[in-house]
């Protein structure tokens, strides 16, 4: 067993044991569904998730549905509609990169893809989307 010693940003010195981390499944999918509720805005119960090895790498798949401004509030202002992020398939498109770089980021492991499936709209009082 050998020790390897490295540096924090704050230049403290952090001795290295070999080993291994794991995080484990349920861990991983609370952080995916919490990464998919924040850019859906939607309650993170909403979201579901599911894992597949893809070659060594982790493949996420998650439906959830997505926050949508009422019709109301797109008649009173139809210009914050277009200016609030564009169509659901847009925004769909923009959140794997997004989701993938908050999973990987917060967990360390590797994902090959994200496959979202947009199973509903949720009506927001908001008159324009994020």
């Amino acid at each position: 067993m050998s020790e390897a010693s490295s540096e924090t940003p704050g230049g403290a010195a952090v001795r290295g044991l070999s080993g291994h981390n794991r995080i484990s499944t349920q861990a991983l999918t609370s952080i995916a569904r919490a990464a998919a509720a924040e850019i859906f805005q939607v309650a993170p119960t909403a979201v579901r998730v599911s894992w597949a090895d893809d070659a060594g790498a982790l493949a996420l798949s998650l439906s959830s549905p997505i926050s949508v401004p009422s019709l109301a509030a797109v008649r009173n202002n139809p210009d914050g509609l277009a200016r609030g992020g564009g169509s659901i398939a847009a925004r769909a498109i923009a959140a794997k990169a997004s989701i993938l770089g908050r999973v990987e980021h917060l967990t360390g492991s590797r994902l090959s893809c994200v496959d979202i499936r947009i199973s509903g709209i949720q009506p927001s009082e908001q008159g324009r989307v994020q």
